[in-house]
């Protein structure tokens, strides 16, 4: 464990244990997170942070390699983590604000057929302190020159709501605001559809948007695209979409790839409607992003428009996401981590595994 790990009150009562008062939590948190210095720290904290700390700030991720697009829009930063394994985190520029995009995973053991994170297989889950350390790499490129960071979208790299805890801790020491920040509203957690995960969040009412990549109105139309939908069929992940929107009150973002003779037409669309009768949705289309893995082709704009006409007349509100940094191949469903994928051995059945989900 890192002190990146650590939420604020684990860092009191790391602090009292070594017999330093606990106030001066709120002075290590300023260096860790904020504009304060090391130097200015007081003595029992600057002697706790040289006896249990390696380095005077929180960990760093080694940047192995960046990638711009040529519209300087999106930024790809490929990260290794301290036993080899790495990460992408992508950062997109918007008129007048900036949103990150985190891994929440080395790999991912869905398997979605047409996203190269999935065709890589799993290898590990990212801890706490190395979400955090994401948010902090994005805080201080972005602070070099002059900007910050608004928005934060767990969609990167593995299944957020595999790692639940992990996530959920990590979350809580990125919105607290003696740390990073970052509130609840502004902060989105993606899922596959990992049914226990959503229905956690919901119990526990947790405050952060939840979007659902669904891609399919039927069984066997999503199942030939997410194989984990033999452990969590689409009635299932509907239904605890349902009891999610119910229980916290809040809109549920469903994400549909486009995929050209697929699931592209307006009866897909008109059945996708069918389907979501009773939840607060918003369908975001997503055109699909070449993969090394996968054949399938983009839907045509025409399509696209049909889809979100068909849609809107259902009464749907519905976007077409704008595409970023394609040509880096730091799109949805393009992070793969290219330069570490031979180290990593791939899950097979990703419905088999054991889910450490309650």
């Amino acid at each position: 464990m890192t002190v990146a790990d650590l939420s604020f009150a684990e860092t009191e009562r790391a602090l009292a244990e070594a017999g330093v008062r606990p106030v001066h939590a709120a002075a290590l948190w300023r260096v860790w997170y904020g504009a304060g210095a090391v130097a200015d720290l007081p003595a029992p904290a600057r002697r706790w942070l040289d006896q249990h700390v390696a380095a005077e700030a929180l960990p760093t991720l080694d940047v192995a390699d960046r990638s711009v697009s040529t519209d300087g829009r999106t930024e790809k930063f490929l990260l290794r983590l301290h036993d080899g394994q790495a990460i992408e985190t992508v950062i997109m520029g918007y008129p007048g604000r900036f949103t990150a995009c985190l891994s929440t995973q080395a790999g991912c053991a869905m398997g979605c057929v047409f996203c190269a994170t999935g065709q890589m297989g799993f290898a590990r889950h990212l801890t706490p302190g190395e979400i955090v350390a994401q948010v902090q790499h994005v805080r201080r490129v972005l602070a070099a020159r002059g900007e910050r960071v608004r928005n934060l979208v767990l969609m990167g790299m593995g299944e957020p709501l595999h790692n639940y805890d992990a996530v959920m801790k990590a979350l809580a020491i990125i919105g607290d605001p003696r740390g990073p920040g970052i509130g609840p509203s502004r902060i989105t957690v993606n899922t596959v559809g990992v049914v226990p995960g959503i229905l956690r969040m919901a119990e526990e009412h947790r405050p952060y948007h939840l979007g659902v990549s669904l891609h399919g109105s039927t069984e066997g139309e999503r199942a030939q695209l997410v194989p984990v939908s033999a452990r969590w069929p689409l009635g299932d992940v509907l239904d605890a979409c349902r009891v999610y929107s119910g229980r916290t009150g809040r809109r549920v973002f469903f994400a549909w790839t486009l995929i050209a003779g697929v699931n592209d037409t307006v009866a897909h669309a008109r059945r996708l409607a069918d389907r979501l009768a009773g939840i607060d949705a918003h369908v975001n289309l997503i055109h699909l992003n070449p993969t090394a893995g996968f054949d399938g082709t983009g839907t045509s704009v025409a399509a696209a428009d049909a889809f979100r006409g068909a849609l809107r007349a259902a009464g749907l509100p519905c976007t077409i996401r704008q595409r970023r940094g394609i040509d880096v191949a730091a799109g949805c469903g393009q992070l793969e981590a290219e330069r570490v994928r031979r180290a990593r051995r791939p899950t097979a059945d990703p419905a088999a595994l054991d889910y450490p989900i309650r």
